[in-house]
């Protein structure tokens, strides 16, 4: 799977996700749900993208 198919539409979103996965790699000893968090509030995310990314990063990594 490639970069692109996981990157959904929309700029703030995809921002998100890359700044996400920043984060994962340079803070690997900080939870992803703390990272998930702050994500929503640096990119001002609506009540779907934040659903958007609990699914695919939180959900997903159980």
């Amino acid at each position: 799977m490639t970069t692109e198919e996981l990157l959904p539409e929309g700029e703030k979103i995809r921002k998100a996700v890359r700044w996400f996965a920043e984060m994962i790699k340079e803070h690997p000893e900080k939870p992803r749900k703390e990272i998930l968090l702050e994500a929503e509030i640096k990119f001002d995310l609506s009540p779907k993208e934040c659903e958007f990314l609990n699914k695919k990063f939180l959900q997903g990594a159980s």
